[in-house]
């Protein structure tokens, strides 16, 4: 089963895959409304979960003086497809491999080498463990864009919504920030039943602040910032989630 990821966590990926080097925490915090605690404890949970795998440096090895980058699609039978990938980047040259899901032209290598002689010995050697070479070609430039939907103008103008999923029946769970101004922020959990900010239909399940998972309690506070995750018996109304500042 595939994660589920909500748009603090969209957030974070794009800005990673736009340049991950100059991405600091507090710019994503200021930008979705939480702590720069709360990013770093969602990166390492993005990272935990092999959806951020790692930062590795881009080199334009062609900028180097004598060095080409080239592509070899090959083909490899598919019960051995992952291990010929695999057994690949052992190659001196080999900087990259990729499984397609395909028959032919299944497995797509990416190699350096400073002359061709060097390009001919990795190529011999990936015949040798059993890739049969259909295409090569010299790599002039590669240009690199992260996934815009995870951008900033995927975000709806004004809530502050994270996620939200139906479950069985018209149950509901639905995960936001708390806004800066919100009706029942500075307010505690009994306070707000009370006040009837909270209906009896409405749960609070789950409260994340500064990277922390709170256990909601009565006499638990709603603060700005707070990452709040709601269950509802029945489907929810715009203006139960008005108190908390969304639209």
């Amino acid at each position: 089963m595939g994660n589920r990821i909500d748009e603090i966590d969209k957030r974070i990926l794009y800005y990673f895959a736009l340049d991950a080097k100059n991405t600091e925490t507090s710019d994503i915090a200021e930008e979705v409304e939480v702590t720069p605690a709360t990013i770093r404890n969602r990166i390492e949970k993005l990272e935990e979960r092999g959806i951020l795998q790692g930062y590795p440096a881009e080199i334009d090895y062609k900028a180097i003086d004598g060095y080409v980058t080239y592509h070899f699609r090959c083909s490899a039978p598919i019960p051995d497809r992952p291990r010929l990938a695999q057994s690949a980047l052992e190659i001196s040259g080999v900087i990259e491999a990729r499984e397609l899901m395909s028959g032919s032209g299944n497995v797509v290598i990416t190699v350096v080498g400073s002359d061709t002689e060097d390009i001919n010995q990795i190529a011999s050697e990936l015949a040798d463990l059993g890739l049969e070479i259909e295409e090569e070609d010299v790599i002039e430039d590669e240009y690199h864009t992260p996934y815009n939907p995870f951008g900033p103008e995927d975000v709806p103008t004004g809530p502050s919504l994270t996620d939200f999923m139906s479950l069985a029946g018209d149950a509901e769970v639905v995960q936001f920030t708390v806004s800066e101004g919100a009706k029942i922020a500075g307010k505690t959990i009994e306070e707000a039943v009370e006040g009837g900010l909270l209906t009896d239909e409405v749960l609070v399940i789950s409260i994340e602040r500064e990277g922390d998972m709170l256990t909601p309690k009565g006499e638990t506070a709603i603060q700005t910032g707070d990452v709040v995750s709601l269950f509802s018996k029945g489907p929810l109304e715009k203006k139960s989630l008005e108190v908390f500042g969304t639209q």
